[in-house]
């Protein structure tokens, strides 16, 4: 039997991914090396963009609920605070919020997601090898009893991670730099008197020093240790190195702290791979690229990847679009992976100057100009990725000035909607992986409809009226939430925009 997709890698990239073909009945296949669910991890943001990701593929859950808003950050030195990013406030206007919860609570979620779906993941099974013809890609997998198994499969996914064998396999270059050299983590139980909504770092002494908090009394602690400390550090070591650093930087005593529930060691690189498809095998989130976790931008550009690759390998493993469609995938999310690779690197180089002058630019220059609520706002706004644009890019390559906005490549703004039976429902929540026509007259809504379904399928196409939000165009919104084609009364002319865009299977 050839499965249609194999995803190595039950991460929240893989899984979110294999959900959205799994809703489109696309024959899916998850394999993890590990032996089972992490349940502990270093991510804890889903920003915006993340929680609509989630919230399209009916993954979000109760995780809002469970989690805490992530309101101020405050930036100390010594026993100061010298700068505060009232995060909160400028969330308040937004569409969306970001959520700071664990990353194992996120793949939890997804995994339950999946399993209504109709899938599971293969956990203990790792892949040993894989070969690829013009037709199928042919995978050898190693299970838990160290047995091999031979895998067709129409396409195989890397979402394993940093050190992605599929990747490696692929021969994919994943070149790039480090960005600091080793930071230390422990999460401990702790009565402490600092803000339970935000964090506090330390910039002072050359080396960070970070406390954030999280449900229950827990604190994660991260410290960057000094040079030339030993390689291997036990985790009584790392714990020791860890909350000394924190009583001496902070003054606190550390008597509140009653527990300490994980110790882990890690490094932080840059790195962004040479190209996210070779042929039958693709990447995405972690395996294509990572970068520094400042602004919780890592897992959220993942479940970005895994909802633009989902609708088009829905559309090419369906038949519907030919397979060069995959390569609008790179052509969209690589270059946004490398600027926000870009902006990551660049924060950390501001907030921890390595020399005196660039301390200076960061205290007399950059501060000031942070703690303007306009400059917050948009930090906030560029965090959250709800202004993410394709424009420019392989499907939406000319874009006019005079244009209306939303122009295509941008993502549409959620708005109420009310669907032909007189439902109302909001845009986003009715997209669910799907396309949506959007206009003012349900006539000619129907009318842009029958070309779209003529092109796509009418499992795949749905048409709204918007209830307050006046349009002078009829809209054609694409699964991931971004307008792909906007025309007056002119069905002759969306046609032609599918039949291109789709490259004619």
């Amino acid at each position: 039997m050839i499965d249609t997709v194999l995803i190595s890698g039950a991460g929240p990239t893989g899984l979110a991914l294999a959900i959205h073909l799994a809703l489109h009945d696309i024959p899916v296949r998850v394999i993890d090396a590990a032996d089972g669910p992490a349940t502990t991890s270093r991510a804890l943001g889903l920003q915006p963009r993340g929680v609509e990701v989630l919230e399209r593929i009916g993954a979000l859950g109760d995780l809002p609920e469970r989690s805490q808003s992530l309101l101020t950050m405050n930036y100390n030195e010594g026993p100061r605070t010298v700068l505060r990013l009232q995060v909160g406030r400028a969330a308040a206007a937004m569409p969306k919020q970001a959520l700071l919860i664990s990353q194992a609570e996120v793949e939890g979620a997804l995994r339950q997601r999946f399993r209504e779906v109709g899938g599971e993941v293969e956990w203990s099974t790792r892949l040993v090898e894989a070969r690829q013809t013009a037709d199928r890609v042919t995978a050898t997998v190693r299970t838990a009893d160290n047995t091999d198994q031979r895998l067709e499969t129409d396409w195989l996914i890397g979402s394993d991670g940093a050190h992605s064998t599929v990747r490696k396999i692929a021969g994919i270059g994943f070149p790039g730099r480090k960005l600091i050299e080793r930071l230390l983590m422990v999460d401990v139980h702790a009565q402490w008197p600092y803000d339970k909504n935000g964090s506090t770092t330390w910039m002072d002494a050359g080396r960070m020093l970070s406390v954030t908090a999280l449900p229950g009394d827990v604190w994660r602690v991260f410290s960057q240790p000094p040079v030339g400390i030993p390689d291997e550090l036990s985790e009584r070591e790392i714990i020791d190195r860890v909350l000394g650093e924190f009583g001496r930087r902070s003054g606190l005593d550390l008597e509140t702290v009653t527990d300490v529930r994980w110790a882990s060691e890690f490094r932080i690189h840059r790195r962004l791979a040479d190209t996210y498809r070779s042929g039958r095998i693709l990447l995405a989130g972690d395996a294509a690229h990572i970068q520094s976790p400042t602004g919780g931008q890592g897992q959220n550009t993942g479940l970005g990847d895994a909802e633009n690759l989902g609708w088009k390998l829905v559309l090419v493993a369906s038949g519907r679009a030919d397979q060069r469609l995959l390569d609008t995938y790179e052509g969209e999310r690589r270059p946004l992976a490398r600027t926000v690779l870009t902006a990551t690197s660049t924060a950390v180089d501001i907030m921890l100057p390595d020399n005196r002058w660039k301390r200076l630019v960061r205290d007399w220059l950059v501060m000031p100009a942070v703690r303007l609520p306009a400059v917050q706002r948009r930090l906030w706004l560029v965090a959250s990725q709800l202004g993410i644009t394709y424009r420019g890019g392989p499907l939406a390559p000319t874009s006019h000035r005079w244009t209306t906005r939303p122009r295509p490549g941008d993502r549409v703004p959620d708005m109420t909607c009310r669907q032909p039976d007189g439902t109302e429902v909001t845009l986003h929540a009715a997209i669910s992986g799907s396309w949506v026509v959007l206009a003012d007259d349900k006539h000619e809504a129907a009318r842009h409809a029958e070309v779209a379904i003529a092109r796509l399928g009418a499992d795949l196409v749905s048409t709204l009226v918007p209830v307050r939000t006046k349009l002078r165009d009829v809209l054609l919104i694409r699964p991931d939430g971004h307008l792909a084609w906007r025309g007056h009364a002119a069905p002759e002319k969306l046609s032609a925009w599918l039949n291109q865009a789709l490259c004619p299977a």
